[in-house]
Formats: structure tokens, C-alpha cells, sequence
């Protein structure tokens, strides 16, 4: 009623948005599954977690050398384990998977490529 007696109009603006995605994979889809941090179990969707996979080898090295020289076979080798990690956002920059970055990094393509990081880190606790 009083929505038609106003004379003058107002500018419907919408928010600013940090990321380009919004933090998410979730094109056009209302609703994703949950799925647990690997490191503190929180509840995260599943296009916002952080997906990496950690292979790792089924044995420690003493024991790997001691079953290649027990093994008959010369080039056996052993398979290796491949354990997919899903992280929620803080767990990711707290254990350094991903890292933050600029404005200007986070808009460019060279930015959204995955580049681990090379060496130590310059922290204190290295």
C-alpha cells in the first residue's frame, strides 16, 4: 500500500564478492552432500572442501628393504597408498595445503593454477 506512494527510487545494490566462485563449486546446484575434515571433522560441503590426495608407500623403508631382499622377484614393487584428504578452509591454511593469496592473484588464471610450495616456508616455527 504505502510501497506506491513513495516518489523516488531506491538502488537495489548487491553485495561485494571476494571470490569469483564464491568459495564454492556449486553451479547451479541448491544443495551438496557433507563431508567431514580429515583433520578436525567439521561438517563441510562437499564443492567447498579442499580435495588432495596423500600417497603414501605401504611399508616404512627398513621394512621395504628387508622384503626386497626376501622377495624372489628382482623388480617387485610395492603398491602404494593413496589416501584422498578433504580439508575445510581454516584446516587447509592452518596445515599450509593451500595459501592465501592476493586480490590481484586470486583474480588472474595463473593464480587459480595450484603451485605447491617450493622449500620451507619463512615462519617461525621452520
Amino acid at each position: 500500500f504505502w510501497l506506491k506512494r513513495l516518489k523516488f527510487c531506491v538502488p537495489i545494490t548487491t553485495m561485494p564478492s571476494k571470490r569469483r566462485n564464491n568459495g564454492r563449486s556449486k553451479h547451479g546446484r541448491g544443495h551438496t552432500a557433507i563431508v567431514r575434515c580429515s583433520n578436525c571433522c567439521r561438517c563441510v560441503p562437499k564443492d567447498k572442501a579442499i580435495k588432495r590426495f596423500q600417497v603414501r608407500n605401504m611399508v616404512d623403508a627398513s621394512s621395504q628393504r628387508d622384503l626386497r631382499e626376501a622377495s624372489f622377484y628382482q623388480t617387485f614393487m610395492l603398491p602404494k597408498l593413496y589416501m584422498k584428504m578433504l580439508y575445510c578452509v581454516s584446516c587447509a591454511i592452518h596445515g599450509r595445503v593451500v595459501r592465501v593469496r592476493n586480490k590481484v592473484l586470486r583474480a588472474s588464471p595463473e593464480g587459480r593454477i595450484y603451485k605447491p610450495p617450493q622449500g620451507k616456508g619463512g615462519g617461525k616455527g621452520n
